[in-house]
């Protein structure tokens, strides 16, 4: 996984209050004049936009960054007072200045004149009085019941008390500085005890405290040794505390809370966990998982990125198990009874996402690197498998050491893994908690495996830097931190281990960043979010993978050299704080040339959705160009108006294997027309798809690039020719155009255009392939492969040490058993026989072992022996591969049976369920099973996984994605519909939705143009 200090400054926010409350012109100021509930200035503290909606059912406003966090909710009230004020003084005022006709009566004397306007002025104060008095409602009987208008304003408590905070995001008005955390999990009951001492700094006066906290019994709570009464509101996990003498600015105070909880059971907050030792014994632990929101779960805290605080955390534990945390170890204190209490160093400032704690049984293997202690922890059985780790942290920490020219700033650093983790792995400071699949590697682990296990390390060890030395100040800028670390990830990788060769997997996840933001449903890197629901969102291929995509073009903009210095000026600027886009936007510019406006630029790929398609038609030695927001479109509804600065490269036929044939053209505007010389025969745009924007050659451009191809496979780069397979899937309207692009593959051997070439046919035939009333078109379509499957005839089945060819094979072999080609399932089988009559001493290859074991599920004895392999093994990357080939019988009671033990977690853990449910859907036995699992158990899939998060995202895209049907569409959209609350929102179900139209729509356009042409 892997997801401030700039708080708004104290003397603007002051400004912007007392603004509001400076009297106006004959406005009545009812914070003077009702003696009953005066108005304190604390009260009408901003709040965010998406609770006013919430609360007063306001439309959308324009608002600058400021009052989009936080706007006076009193001020709203104030000109409510004003206008109907205001209304009663002008009926007034105009009873005593109308005109009377010439001939009427004289006019009243002064003293009269003073004496009514004296009582129509006290008749006007007493109505006002009455009707806005905030306490009550005034009857015959008195003052009988509450003002429905603060009602509104203010939510009730759980003890129906008005909870003094209306906002989804707390108030500023105080900032923790330092938490004293003291922890007990009971590992039998399953609970835990806990303590907090807050200490806070007051940046505005202020009569209340509010702050995150989640499904806690609170026992008791002080403020500054006082008892004080904790108000919670549930909906928006706050709870708060109202003092009686307003709180100094400048001062530090210090509130404390003793509460009790139980471990949560949803794979965030303080979670226990278990696993099955070797001897057959299950065994528990404890750990965390805080990010995004989830810290609250575990202890009352200010949890929120920009909430920057240090930590001292003390947890009691039990003889048997080690506890860890984000700092080392101070002492051990014999507590009796079989208790020790484990106390760690003072942490430096950070999030409240980025605290964790692990209490378990481990053992570790070490070393010094650059002065920090690195550790690798596993359980037990598997403490052989953290060597690769070990030795992999170490050299990637001396690579970020040198390349960021800042030291990592802790004396330790642990890696954990944890046996049942739901997320990949999360960044937590000084104490990394991973899958194991994505830690441990074994004797039989693969290169694939290793570069796996290298990736995830990689990414989490960049986030000690982007996100946890810097921090983005609110989730609608995660891009910040995970976007950088994705690109991180990828440049370290193939600088430090080039062996692993991660160019190409790198060059397919912008492929897919580009399919997902092709979809109307897509959101910019930079989105505005609030509730816990939109925040999880954010965690998706958009800011992942397009962040990697445009740092990466940015760099290739920029040069290296450039951009690294941008890059370090921003670490170093902002070292300890939190930021925003334009923040890093202006650290590049100051090592830029001062001629390229690069927040200009940035802007249009972070504020706006989607991306460009550049058309490109030539005539003679112009080639015209046209840019337009590319979008899948199902429903016609494409974006003219929006342009992107396009940092726009192009090779041709005259000089295109060197990157200084490199051209390169800023594309601004919506038209521009380049010249050429007349000897060039073709233009391929977009080099090395550094770029992340896709083009479209028009009939007589792709017939040139096509018959080139033809010609000379190596005419372009390897990266190049995936492109142009990607974006001729995207583009072109006419599909017979594709297919003739794809004859050229015969004569493919490199791993990047191959394996985009199966992604998309694949994608094609598992669609026709869940069309009962396509059975036949399905069955023919493999056609379409026979050219991406040349070569899979003179493939080797024993070991290969090269990691790219390693990941042709496995994807060639495994669509060539799929499609159920005998030379590829004989062998397979073969090589399962031997294996299994050898009680498993005979090697199968890593990379094809998923597909050996794919084969052998398929038969009742070889699915038998799968599961016996599964139970036992120690080894987690065979098990995971052991598990998809289970899950890839087209036996519906095995199937049945899976996703039912995958949910319920007895013998297969539940964070594998996304992976069984993804597997199960690519087959034509069991999608609909699937489908039908998931409806069925829905609000059991969002206790286990919350609202919005990846896995759930992953769920409902695996069920949906191949349908294709009318039929199908509606019950999707009819179901989603009916959740409300429960997740008919989520952008995901949108996506769902959408993709459904396009394949429908795709169905419409190609069918018969396939059909023929098979």
């Amino acid at each position: 996984m892997s997801t401030e200090n700039n708080l708004i400054s104290p003397t603007k926010v002051n400004m912007i209050e007392n603004s509001m409350f400076e009297e106006e012109p004959d406005v009545v100021d009812l914070a003077k004049e009702s003696p009953s509930y005066p108005i304190d200035s604390d009260d009408v503290v901003y709040e965010p936009r998406s609770s006013r909606l919430l609360v007063r059912g306001l439309g959308e406003n324009d608002l600058d960054e400021e009052e989009e966090d936080y706007e006076s909710s009193a001020r709203l009230l104030g000109m409510s007072f004003m206008n109907r004020s205001s209304s009663q003084r002008s009926a007034a005022a105009s009873s005593y200045t109308r005109q009377q006709p010439s001939n009427s009566c004289s006019v009243p004397s002064a003293k009269k004149m003073v004496v009514g306007i004296l009582v129509l002025v006290i008749i006007a104060f007493v109505a006002m009085f009455i009707y806005f008095v905030p306490r009550c409602t005034f009857s015959k009987d008195g003052c009988q019941k509450t003002n429905s208008s603060i009602e509104q304003l203010y939510p009730k408590a759980s003890n129906g008390e008005l909870f003094p905070w209306t906002g989804l995001r707390l108030p500023a008005s105080v900032h923790p500085v330092h938490y004293e955390i003291s922890l007990q999990p009971n590992l039998t009951a399953m609970t835990f005890q806990g303590s907090v001492a807050i200490s806070m700094v007051v940046l505005q006066e202020t009569n209340k405290i509010v702050l995150h906290s989640y499904d806690m019994k609170i026992i008791n709570s002080t403020f500054q040794d006082e008892k004080v009464n904790i108000l919670e509101y549930k909906p928006w996990q706050q709870i708060a505390i109202k003092v009686s003498k307003e709180l100094k600015k400048g001062e530090i105070y210090v509130l404390k809370i003793h509460y009790s909880a139980n471990l949560s059971n949803s794979y965030d907050g303080l979670y226990n966990s278990s696993y099955i030792d070797t001897n057959g014994k299950r065994r528990v632990l404890a750990a965390t998982q805080f990010e995004p929101l989830a810290a609250r779960k575990a202890f009352p805290c200010f949890d929120e990125p920009a909430f920057k605080a240090s930590f001292v955390i003390k947890i009691t534990r039990e003889a048997e198990y080690i506890s860890l945390s984000n700092m080392p170890k101070v002492k051990t204190t014999p507590l009796g009874d079989g208790l020790f209490e484990d106390e760690f160093e003072k942490s430096v400032n950070m999030s409240t996402y980025l605290v964790a704690f692990v209490v378990a049984n481990l053992s570790s293997v070490s070393k010094n690197v650059s002065n920090t202690l690195v550790s690798v922890y596993a359980v037990p059985d598997k403490k052989d498998q953290t060597h690769y780790a070990l030795e992999t942290v170490a050299k990637l920490l001396e690579f970020y050491n040198r390349f960021f020219e800042i030291t990592y700033p802790l004396s330790k650093l642990d890696l954990v893994g944890i046996p049942d983790f739901l997320a990949g792995a999360m960044e937590n400071w000084g104490l990394i908690t991973f899958r194991e699949t994505t830690l441990l590697i074994g004797d039989h682990s693969s290169p694939i495996d290793k570069q796996l296990v290298t990736s995830v390390i990689a990414h989490e060890l960049a986030h000690q830097w982007f996100g946890n030395l810097v921090t983005m100040r609110w989730w609608n800028d995660l891009w910040l931190n995970e976007g950088f670390a994705t690109y991180m990830q990828y440049m370290s990788i193939e600088e430090v281990f080039p062996e692993l060769d991660i160019d190409n997997e790198f060059l397919s996840v912008r492929f897919k960043a580009l399919a997902k933001d092709a979809l109307n449903s897509s959101h910019p890197l930079s989105t505005k979010v609030y509730t816990p629901e939109e925040v999880a969102e954010m965690f998706d291929s958009v800011s992942y993978e397009k962040g990697a995509s445009i740092l990466l073009m940015l760099k290739a903009t920029l040069s290296k050299v450039a951009f690294r210095k941008g890059v370090i000026e921003y670490l170093k600027r902002y070292r300890g704080l939190n930021t925003q886009s334009e923040d890093l936007w202006m650290s590049l510019s100051q090592v830029t040339n001062p001629h390229t406006d690069v927040a200009e630029m940035m802007n249009t790929w972070t504020v706006q959705k989607g991306f460009p398609l550049v058309t490109v038609n030539r005539t003679g030695i112009q080639v015209n160009l046209m840019q337009e927001h590319f979008v899948l479109n199902a429903d016609n509804a494409t974006d003219h108006s929006n342009l992107w600065h396009i940092p726009l490269t192009y090779v041709s036929d005259i000089c295109n294997n060197s990157s200084s044939c490199k051209q390169v053209f800023l594309f601004k505007d919506k038209t521009a027309t380049i010249e050429v010389s007349e000897k060039v025969k073709w233009l391929k745009f977009n080099y090395r798809s550094d770029g992340f924007y896709i083009v479209d050659y028009g009939e007589q451009g792709w017939r040139a690039l096509i018959i080139a191809l033809k010609e000379n496979v190596n005419v372009l780069p390897h990266e190049d020719r995936a492109a142009l397979i990607n974006n001729i899937f995207g583009s072109v309207c006419v599909f017979l155009q594709v297919l003739n692009l794809l004859v050229y593959l015969k004569n493919e051997t490199e791993t990047a255009p191959l394996t985009e070439a199966l992604t998309q046919l694949n994608h094609i035939f598992m669609l026709l392939d869940k069309r009962s009333d396509l059975s036949e078109v399905s069955w023919h379509s493999f056609r379409a492969h026979k050219s991406a499957l040349t070569c899979v005839n003179r493939l080797s089945w024993e070991e290969e040490s090269s990691v790219s060819k390693q990941a042709l094979r496995s994807a060639l072999l495994e669509t060539a058993c799929h499609l159920g080609r005998p030379n590829c399932t004989n062998q397979a089988n073969r090589l399962f026989v031997q294996w299994r009559t050898s009680n498993k001493t005979e090697h199968i290859p890593g990379d094809l072992l998923k597909t050996v074991l794919s084969v052998a599920a398929q038969t009742e004895k070889g699915w038998q022996v799968l599961l016996d392999t599964y139970k036992h093994s120690i080894y987690d990357s065979e098990k995971r591969k052991t598990l998809q080939a289970l899950a890839s019988t087209q036996d519906v009671r095995k199937i049945v049976w899976i996703l039912k033990a995958a949910l319920d977690g007895s013998e297969i853990q539940t964070p594998e369920l996304p992976l069984v449910i993804s597997t199960v859907c690519r087959h034509s036995a069991g999608y609909l099973h699937a489908w039908d699992f998931v409806k069925e158990n829905w609000d059991k899939l969002t206790q286990k996984f919350s609202i919005g998060s990846f896995p759930l995202q992953s769920i409902i895209m695996s069920t949906t994605s191949q349908f294709s049907t009318k039929t199908h569409l509606d019950e999707v959209e009819r179901f989603f519909g009916s959740l409300k609350e429960r997740g008919s929102k989520m952008r995901s179900v949108q996506e769902a939705i959408e993709t459904i139209k396009l394949n429908i729509q795709w169905m419409d356009r190609n069918l018969v143009t396939l059909w023929k042409w098979l």
